[in-house]
């Protein structure tokens, strides 16, 4: 009971380890070249999956990843602990200080990017051919969600990591793309529970699952916040609470680890309790601790959990049999065009000016960690197929790529990325690495 052999040990740390180096050496030399770490990441998995190592020498992957009957489960669980600390990571980048004007802007931004953006995704479908990409549910409802999601949603921890890495995270433009992005999320991550929900109904929609759904997901969000902020609040920094004192960071990740249990008893999708233990953490906590609490979480998820998690999504791809790339850059144009005019059109409406809006525009277009959490959720709950699941990804990535590209060439030249951030600084990163031995003495 609760227990592997030696041999099955042994495999599996040599299989995880070579994941895992894969996934820092890539994601090291992506950043070399200026693009985003995540994309390494997943191609690490692209290099040791089906699509390369599998397609040249089969029977060296499946030795590798496959070498015993539970090894698929054990990575299936490094693959969901990533998940769950990607997400408490971004629910730590939620911005909570805004000015009059500010708030405003999130807030034309919020609506005029997600609605319009969800409201052609849901249409276009209708125009793909969406049935060859269907998942093993069966269900043209759920992945019309999907796919609206899939155009409409915008990417925190990329985003974020951009925004550190060009040294602008001290700009107004970032803060308000953040807001944008977690506002965002938050409202489709409650479609993609409706579409999952759907999907474990046997596809069978009727207006009592849609208010079950949506007003479980909606009182999940409002209770935990409403109760979570009050003991974050009042009962964390207290001597009488043992848990905390013993260890800060462990303290957290228990609250994580048991908000998402609740919501997946609730039938929400566990990553809500994660992303909610992340944004109460960075709302109720002084900023002291919560910035504590955020170097600690990212220690630790950026140097295991999460390019573990991206490099398994690159394991489970495959495309040389399974990806159509004139589907995709049919797709990827298609979603690109949409959100980036959404986010223009609604930008130059508020009164911006043209360059602000065509920055905010490719900004809130990066999909990013969570398109490949929406793929992965989606193909896990047999909404979409495994070719469709490529699309998706590769649409995270691309769009990814893209931002990171446009928003150095601002930086460089000295352009302003919006009013109230002229003649900025760039500021060095604080990317948490280790100085040597010579450095430090």
């Amino acid at each position: 009971m609760f227990s592997l052999t030696s041999a099955e040990i042994s495999h599996f740390l040599l299989a995880m380890g070579c994941l895992l180096a894969m996934a820092h050496l890539l994601g090291y030399m992506a950043e070399r070249i200026y693009i985003p770490r995540v994309i390494g990441e997943v191609a690490a998995g692209l290099v040791l999956g089906p699509t390369l190592l599998g397609h040249f020498f089969p029977d060296a992957f499946k030795w590798l990843f496959l070498g015993f009957a539970t090894e698929d489960k054990l990575f299936g669980l490094l693959y969901q602990f990533g998940l769950l600390m990607l997400m408490f990571c971004s629910g730590l980048k939620f911005q909570t200080r805004f000015n009059r004007e500010d708030i405003k802007i999130t807030s034309a931004l919020v609506i005029g990017a997600t609605i319009p953006a969800f409201v052609v995704g849901w249409f276009a479908a209708d125009i793909f051919n969406i049935t060859p990409y269907l998942g093993t549910a069966s269900n043209p409802l759920a992945m019309k969600i999907v796919i609206a999601i899939s155009i409409a949603i915008t990417s925190i921890p990329v985003i974020s990591k951009i925004f550190n890495d060009l040294g602008i995270m001290h700009t107004r433009f970032a803060k308000i793309v953040i807001a944008c992005a977690g506002f965002h999320d938050i409202m489709l991550w409650v479609a993609l529970g409706f579409a999952t929900a759907i999907a474990s109904n046997g596809g069978v929609f009727t207006a009592g699952t849609a208010l079950k759904s949506v007003g479980v997901s909606f009182g999940f969000i409002i209770g935990t916040f409403v109760l979570g902020y009050f003991l974050f609040k009042r009962l964390t920094i207290i001597k009488q609470n043992i848990l905390f004192r013993s260890s800060n960071l462990g303290y957290f990740l228990f609250i994580m680890f048991m908000l998402s249990s609740l919501a997946g008893n609730l039938h929400v999708e566990t990553i809500f309790g994660a992303l909610l233990a992340g944004v109460i953490a960075k709302v109720a906590l002084p900023k002291v601790v919560s910035e504590r609490l955020e170097q600690g979480v990212s220690n630790i998820s950026f140097s295991w959990f999460i390019p573990i998690y991206f490099a398994t999504v690159g394991l489970q791809l495959d495309l040389v049999r399974h990806f159509n790339p004139l589907f995709f850059l049919a797709y990827f144009l298609f979603a690109t065009l949409t959100q980036t005019v959404a986010v223009y059109i609604t930008s130059r409406a508020i009164k911006q000016d043209r360059l602000t809006s065509f920055n905010l525009g490719v900004a809130i277009n990066d999909r990013g960690g969570p398109g490949i959490v929406l793929s992965s959720v989606a193909y896990a709950a047999g909404i979409i197929n495994q070719e469709f699941f490529a699309i998706l990804v590769m649409l995270a990535l691309i769009t990814s790529w893209i931002p990171g590209t446009w928003l150095r060439i601002v930086v460089k030249k000295k352009w302003r990325l919006m009013p109230g951030d002229e003649n900025i600084t760039p500021q060095p990163r604080d990317d948490g690495k280790i100085k040597s031995i010579n450095q430090s003495v």
